[in-house]
């Protein structure tokens, strides 16, 4: 774990080192996906079996390609009564959330009486990746499959490994309550691959969402532009400015809640009292002892944890843009006036009573977002990442009279006689 202070005279060198440090996964994947990938979509089904058959130990042809609707919905029904309403609760908050990001259509006319405007529509189909294994999460199905379901995606397509054929039944429940049209037993990056150029029983896709492992990560940049894709993400973060009101065992609870993830994430802690940075160095390795996660959370936490002392809590929100963190937590009294000073995080937490926890699971906001420094540049999952806006615009004679002199004139300047012709040929005929 890294200490720092603002004070100290190599602070510039030293937060700029960890403003910079790499954490993403150092194995070259590309020519191995890049493989996958042509094999894919050169053989088809044929090379997706094969490599499910290597790297998930199944044959799909006995375990099956598919899983059917009832068998998900048999999973959800099957819940204990509280997970069942855990999942109910946070799907109906993902839904309502997501509700309000629908864009309205538009369509107006300007003074040179021009018709302009756009039109929002979903794509017509999506796919959604969900990791099997240790990292089988329910929740980053919700988080995926209901902004989809809510812009009107029409099909739905989820894919998720199998290992040895072993299903999660809590991501089966998740894809049933969550609305999945489809759900298909490959993963890895031959499934990325499958949902971007077709694969025999599995049709393509326009746009590529969830998360995933190195080759996913990979196969879904080397895809991008054949489809769509939410972002490729790195190794989740948290920043956590607080004050020494806070509990120091809540703060390196906060802290760990990121680095239980796996030993590249990032947790980061602010403070205006080194007593305060103390005791939460202390707490997070008693807390360590008390966690099942506790080697991945140690190794993350001695590998890239650090806290920052500085003058004034006000002071930590430049750096904290510099770093432009995923979870960004604000844990004082008046979190709303550190707020209003921050410019670049994924998903901000408001107070001491709102950890990134229950943002991970059921308040309703996406917890799909830019990891390593990208929410300088980009936002997290929704809705508007399944669907696309088409502009128009209609021009009687008048407004054809009123703007096609303008044209005709950048036309030539830019060297394209076509283009100019095209308008003047009409004002021509316009004009008898």
């Amino acid at each position: 774990m890294i200490r720092l202070d603002t004070r100290d005279a190599g602070f510039a060198a030293s937060f700029a080192e960890l403003v910079d440090a790499r954490r993403e996964t150092a194995t070259d994947v590309a020519r191995d996906v890049a493989t996958i990938i042509r094999a894919v979509r050169d053989e088809g089904e044929a090379a997706v079996a094969a490599f499910t058959r290597k790297l998930d130990r199944h044959d799909l042809a006995e375990t099956g390609w598919r899983i059917e609707p009832a068998a998900c919905a048999a999973a959800y029904e099957a819940l204990e009564p509280e997970l069942r309403a855990a999942l109910d609760l946070a799907a109906r908050r993902i839904r309502t959330y997501h509700e309000k990001q629908r864009p309205a259509d538009s369509d107006w006319r300007d003074d040179a009486g021009v018709r302009l405007g756009a039109r929002w529509r979903p794509v017509d189909a999506a796919g959604l990746y969900v990791p099997g294994g240790r990292a089988a999460y329910p929740s980053s199905l919700l988080m995926n499959a209901i902004p989809a379901k809510v812009a009107g995606v029409g099909r739905l397509v989820m894919v998720t490994p199998t290992p040895d054929g072993q299903v999660n039944p809590l991501v089966l429940a998740a894809a049933h309550l969550s609305g999945v049209d489809e759900v298909c037993r490959v993963g890895g990056a031959q499934a990325i691959a499958a949902l971007a150029y077709g694969a025999g029983r599995i049709a393509p896709v326009d746009v590529v969402t969830g998360p995933g492992n190195a080759w996913v990560a990979e196969a879904k940049r080397q895809v991008y532009g054949v489809v769509g894709i939410d972002m490729v993400a790195g190794p989740s973060e948290i920043v956590v400015v607080a004050d020494s009101r806070n509990d120091p065992r809540v703060t390196a609870a906060d802290l760990l809640s990121q680095a239980e993830h796996d030993t590249v994430t990032q947790s980061i802690l602010f403070t205006d009292d080194a007593g305060f940075a103390d005791a939460v160095a202390a707490m997070v390795d008693d807390e360590l002892g008390q966690l099942a996660t506790r080697a991945v959370a140690r190794a993350a936490w001695d590998a890239n944890g650090a806290i920052v002392v500085v003058d004034t809590l006000e002071a930590a929100c430049p750096l904290v843009d510099r770093l432009a963190p995923e979870h960004l937590q604000l844990s004082v009294d008046d979190p709303q006036s550190l707020f209003d000073r921050i410019r670049h995080a994924g998903s901000v937490f408001l107070g001491r009573h709102t950890p990134e926890a229950i943002g991970d699971y059921v308040a309703g906001p996406n917890h799909v977002l830019p990891t390593g420094r990208r929410a300088r540049f980009s936002s997290g999952l929704s809705v508007l990442d399944f669907m696309k806006r088409t502009s128009f615009l209609g021009l009687d004679e008048t407004a054809l009279a009123e703007l096609g002199p303008a044209t005709i004139a950048l036309a030539e300047a830019e060297g394209l006689p076509a283009h100019a012709r095209s308008v003047a040929l009409r004002l021509r005929t316009n004009r008898g």
